[in-house]
């Protein structure tokens, strides 16, 4: 017989297991994200040179669009997007710009104060 102790154990590694599995799923997610962006790099790192329909940037822009096709997904893509703005935070102005400038609408504003639990 496995005494309470050693089973409060088994639980908690369970936890911490499943806690790092969705750590990492999300990462990952987001890293599908945060490829798709890089193509606007420049852009968001500079501000210039403008995205325009049909260049990498904006093939990208689609891409997402594209997947950003259920509310998980949008949230998802929203959180992924947050991340950006924070790593590249003096050109948040441009970040939020990128989809409009693509003719995109992600189903969501790319904001600082986005909250991505809200998107629909």
């Amino acid at each position: 017989m496995v005494s309470p102790k050693a089973q409060a154990i088994m639980l908690l590694l369970m936890v911490i297991s499943l806690a790092i599995s969705a750590v990492s799923a999300a990462t990952s997610e987001c890293s599908a994200v945060t490829g798709l962006a890089s193509s606007c790099s420049t852009f968001m790192t500079y501000g210039s040179p403008d995205p325009f329909p049909g260049s990498p940037c904006c093939d990208a822009m689609m891409s997402l669009n594209v997947i950003a096709d259920s509310t998980d997904n949008r949230r998802l893509i929203c959180r992924c997007m947050m991340g950006l703005i924070t790593t590249y935070n003096p050109n948040a102005t441009a970040i939020a710009t990128l989809s409009g400038s693509c003719g995109v609408s992600l189903g969501f504003t790319i904001d600082p104060n986005t909250d991505c639990s809200f998107v629909p």
